[in-house]
């Protein structure tokens, strides 16, 4: 039966930036900001009128506006300015940013040099709209205090010093900070509460290791405090526990799977819905007057639905409809009419052209944990004995969703399909199936990554001589073990900024609460002889001379997590055994490639390294490295 393959998507159009992206309404629901390109294809914020073609950029970052799976930009509530939180070359000492819209002026609140905040953790309330409360290392870097800012007059004052076991905090509708959140010394966690500034804290709630809880925020009286709980669960619901009787009362639940995205909102504080993701997203409407909203929307296209935004008056709400095979699409939600006015989809340009179809799939790991998954296969063949490129994705405590990536839709559009297995450890399965990955770094978690070839190899769609293993983060750590532990498995490996060894990423993870205490508990204690050993043993650098297939490695020259000797010393070892690597270092970057230029570049090399050792199509580079780009290149052996 004859083939139609799919026309090569440039690179440039795949993996160019968004043209519009993670737009918002000012909560007046006046006006729209948005990501956006600027003539340096720096991603910068641009604020237009709803209506009107008056569109203009207020940002003046000098890399792009960073969205790193949290909120990368917001609106002060008096709709007449936007915060941001851009970092220095990628070092992730992210500060707090002030666009004045009017006086088209912008304020780094937060100058301290060396100084971070965390973004999705900082605190504003409509009821309070001139005040942030925002964590900062000021004090002392490797602890988060509490300060508040006065947006007003950029006047910051410490709110609460760090006791030393405190993640972060929860203020209530008046921004009086009455809910504390932190990891206990034995891998567990800890709420406490209090009635205002003048009461005690007590302990509202603690967990085991094995239990995990997430405070999302109070109610407007401040009576409840709103959790993301698995205490007493398999899975992750969402609860209402009264803060005076410890009373708990259940919200949203689903069998099998982790309550993931919350609507509340932020004037009204009460609870709207709760997404969960088996597959596809599926809502559960918590309240009744939304219902007939969202079956609207359902309506409107065949995608997964997420409300990004929402105006205080809760008129208009900024939905999205993401699918793996299309662009993000965002529409204007008018309630009272119940109409869908439609925005704009975030990369126009890719609407032409046939992106790849994304299964979900589900397999057995070899002790029969059940691992779910999504299966991308190129358009025009039968994915029938076809080379496949295996996706381990980062965290590891994250998992894979039904979404558009350009990275897979690249790799796929090139001939392969790619497996992304949500393996052990990953989240949204429940706490069997992440505690499964508990100190198991280069064990278990990487057999069930084995599996996924067999898998596929045994359904007859990979070639088992055409398999290559590509991931970034905790996926590029699986990638250089998967080259280390398997090599017979693999015809070749791809690691961006994965750690090669897991003694030094838990030394050089950030100091601040609890993130020790959650890798002792998570991936091990190097303290301890057993973990010690056990940490040794999956770590790819201490079996560096047992790779033995094609290696391209890739590094952020400021990622903060420090890999560069580490990579050194893996690509001594392979040039000192007669094997192969091209070593990449994109001296300007940090953990994540922002600049375009380097991620067009490292994509480039990705697609011309699998095309010579697995036979796909390949777009020519034109060049030693993409204009631009700061790559620094060395090449050991002959890659073929």
């Amino acid at each position: 039966m004859p083939t139609r393959i799919p026309p090569l998507i440039p690179r440039d159009v795949l993996l160019g930036s968004p043209k519009r992206w993670q737009p918002t309404i000012s909560p007046d629901g006046a006006k729209l900001a948005y990501l956006a390109p600027d003539e340096r294809e720096i991603l910068q914020i641009w604020v237009r009128t709803l209506g009107k073609d008056d569109d203009r950029c207020v940002s003046n970052a000098t890399r792009s506006v960073p969205f790193y799976g949290w909120r990368s930009y917001g609106w002060r509530w008096d709709s007449k300015s936007i915060f941001y939180f851009p970092d220095t070359e990628g070092d992730e000492n992210w500060h707090v940013h002030l666009i004045d819209l009017e006086k088209n002026k912008v304020r780094d609140l937060t100058p301290w040099q060396g100084v971070r905040c965390y973004p999705d953790i900082t605190m504003t309330s409509p009821a309070r709209p001139d005040e942030m409360l925002a964590p900062l290392n000021v004090r002392d870097r490797a602890q988060m205090d509490l300060w508040r800012i006065d947006l007003k007059t950029g006047a910051t004052v410490l709110e609460i010093e760090n006791p030393g076991d405190v993640a972060w905090w929860v203020a209530d509708d008046e921004m009086v900070v009455r809910c504390s959140f932190g990891w206990t010394p034995q891998g567990g966690s800890e709420i406490r509460v209090r009635a205002d500034t003048r009461a005690a804290w007590r302990t509202l709630v603690r967990t085991q290791p094995e239990e995990e809880v997430m405070p999302l925020g109070f109610s407007k009286d401040g009576k409840e405090l709103f959790l993301r709980s698995s205490v007493g669960r398999d899975t992750i619901c969402v609860v209402a526990i009264d803060i005076e009787s410890g009373r708990e009362r259940e919200i949203a639940t689903m069998d099998g799977f982790d309550a993931e995205e919350v609507m509340i909102h932020p004037a009204r504080r009460e609870l709207d819905a709760v997404a969960f993701a088996p597959a596809r997203r599926k809502w559960i409407v918590t309240n009744a007057a939304l219902r007939a909203d969202f079956e609207a929307l359902a309506q409107i296209e065949d995608g997964d639905l997420s409300v990004v935004s929402r105006d205080l008056a809760d008129s208009k709400w900024l939905v999205a409809f993401t699918a793996p095979h299309r662009p993000v699409r965002y529409h204007v939600w008018h309630r009272e009419s119940k109409s869908s006015e439609f925005l704009f989809s975030d990369r126009p340009e890719l609407e032409t052209y046939e992106l790849a179809e994304v299964r979900p799939i589900k397999y057995r790991a070899r002790d029969g944990l059940e691992i779910h998954g999504f299966l991308t296969v190129p358009g025009g063949v039968e994915p029938r004995n076809i080379p496949l490129v295996l996706n381990p994705h980062g965290g590891p405590w994250t998992r894979n969703y039904w979404e558009f990536d350009a990275e897979i839709q690249l790799v796929a559009n090139r001939g392969y399909a790619v497996l992304q297995p949500n393996f052990r450890g990953s989240t949204g399965y429940g706490l069997k199936h992440l505690r499964a990955g508990y100190r198991q770094f280069g064990l278990a978690m990487q057999d069930d990554l084995s599996d996924a070839v067999k898998w596929a190899v045994d359904e007859k769609i990979a070639d088992p001589d055409r398999v290559a293993i590509f991931g970034g983060s905790f996926g590029g750590y699986a990638a250089l073990a998967g080259a280390a532990f398997t090599p017979d498995l693999f015809k070749c490996a791809i690691n961006l900024n994965g750690a090669a060894s897991v003694l030094s990423m838990i030394k050089n993870a950030p100091p601040f609460a609890g993130i020790r205490a959650i890798s002792n508990s998570r991936i091990g204690n190097p303290d301890e002889p057993a973990d010690n050993e056990r940490l040794v043993k999956g770590s790819p650098l201490f079996a560096a001379d047992k790779i033995k297939i094609p290696l391209l490695i890739v590094l952020g020259g400021n990622d903060p997590r420090g890999r560069q000797g580490e990579y050194e010393q893996i690509v001594a070892a392979i040039e000192k055994n007669g094997g192969s690597a091209i070593y990449v270092v994109y001296p300007d970057e940090g953990h994540i490639l922002a600049r375009p230029a380097n991620n067009q570049d490292f994509m480039s090399r990705v697609e011309r390294f699998l095309a010579e050792l697995l036979g796909g199509r390949c777009e020519p580079m034109n060049g030693e490295r993409i204009a631009g780009s700061s790559a620094i290149v060395k090449e050991i052996g002959l890659v073929r």
